[in-house]
């Protein structure tokens, strides 16, 4: 594959994340995951776009929260299709103009030109993405300005610097997204945006079937791709043969009606620290069965690992996750809930967050994939056993 001239991101500088109920939202972040409330939008800005917005931090990590007032405006438009969910990625570039170019070159579509607010010190261009409906937008900074047009600064619910981030978050260490179709997106970031393959693995779970005795299992392909500029990473899923429709990934793009953003990874410093302490505040975390950790020791060695910092037992006790391929290079970790789940509705969504702590491994974890894979099919067939029986018309068949 023939190297391409970069884009020049820097970063992930926010995810926006569009929602039904801000003050929910607000909650989770503020009072359980201790992020710090930055700002909100301005009245001016709400009426204009008919949305208001809060954006929240832990380290480098940002997520500006979208709840529409009346309709119309994109947060509206987004929930109108899909239920809660991730609707822009937010890249830092170098250079707007070159950036510009560069995708308008490779055949990117734009919703924007460039956007230039001087008094800001901000520029900016969107464009659309094989993403469902999310989109991407790229923005320079030249100097200190606010996060976005029309975005005040401080609230009368963001704490002092300095007073959250217990936890220890530092960054969002990678997105992963579903699709359906997974290659024509692989294609769009290899030719539009110049991220190279990182990583990949397939697998199907026959022997989770015949432990379950199911009637079969289900599977799934992934692919990571990255930036090698930024070190970004977008791990990319579809589903893997035969039993298609039984995937949890295509079971995603039902429940998100579409393409998207499944979940991001939330780099910590401790991640025993960060996971006893947000059990302590009721944050819940996907199940992990006692089997995964009764193994994890011929896991280790198998795998070439031949020391780790942490016991066993404390692994065992907090459910968290661990793999790696030699020495003492390996990661650690562990999977929230859906937002579905978090927060008892189905309009939530199907959005999660992981927690990653990477002591030396930069990969993904072939052993963790599948775990992860398994404890999403459980969360999901028990979900489906909580809904309430069907009216008496029978429901539409899957497509």
């Amino acid at each position: 594959m023939a190297k391409r001239e970069p884009l020049g991101i820097r970063k992930i500088e926010a995810l926006h994340y569009y929602v039904h109920d801000l003050e929910r939202t607000r909650r989770f972040f503020v009072d359980q995951l201790d992020f710090r409330e930055l700002g909100a939008s301005s009245p001016e800005l709400e009426r204009e776009g008919r949305q208001r917005a809060a954006a929240f931090q832990a380290g480098a990590a940002v997520f500006v929260i979208h709840q529409p007032v009346g309709e119309g405006g994109r947060a509206w438009r987004y929930l109108r299709k899909h239920p809660e969910g991730v609707g822009t990625v937010v890249f830092e570039v170098e250079e707007i103009d070159r950036a510009f170019r560069l995708l308008d070159e490779r055949g990117g579509t734009f919703i924007t030109d460039v956007l230039r607010f001087e008094s800001d010190g901000l520029a900016m261009f969107s464009i659309t993405t094989p993403f469902g409906d999310t989109t991407f937008r790229f923005l320079e900074r030249r100097g200190p300005g606010p996060l976005f047009p029309g975005f005040v600064t401080g609230t009368a619910n963001a704490p002092a610097p300095g007073t959250s981030n217990r936890f220890g978050f530092t960054h969002i260490d990678h997105l992963t997204s579903n699709f359906q179709t997974m290659k024509p997106a692989l294609l769009w970031m290899e030719h539009v945006l110049g991220f190279e393959p990182f990583w990949e693995i397939a697998f199907h779970t026959n022997d989770v079937a015949a432990v379950e005795k199911r009637a079969h299992g289900s599977g799934l392909k992934s692919v990571v791709m990255w930036d090698p500029h930024s070190g970004i990473k977008f791990a990319n899923n579809e589903p893997f043969r035969p039993y298609f429709k039984e995937s949890q990934i295509n079971i995603f793009a039902e429940d998100n009606r579409g393409d998207g953003v499944q979940h991001s990874a939330l780099a910590v410093t401790d991640i025993l620290h960060a996971v006893r302490g947000l059990r302590g505040r009721g944050v819940e975390f996907m199940s992990t069965p006692g089997s995964y950790f009764d193994m994890l020791p011929e896991r280790l060695r198998t795998s070439g690992i031949d020391a780790i910092d942490e016991s066993l037992d404390s692994l065992r006790e907090l459910e968290i996750l661990i793999d790696g391929d030699k020495h003492r290079q390996y990661l650690l970790q562990i999977f929230l809930k859906e937002a579905a789940g978090l927060h008892h509705d189905p309009a939530a969504g199907p959005f999660f967050f992981e927690i990653i702590q990477r002591k030396g491994d930069q990969g993904f974890g072939a052993g963790n994939f599948r775990a992860l894979f398994e404890a999403i099919e459980r969360d999901q067939q028990a979900a489906r056993q909580r809904e309430p029986a069907a009216a008496a018309t029978p429901a539409p068949p899957r497509m």
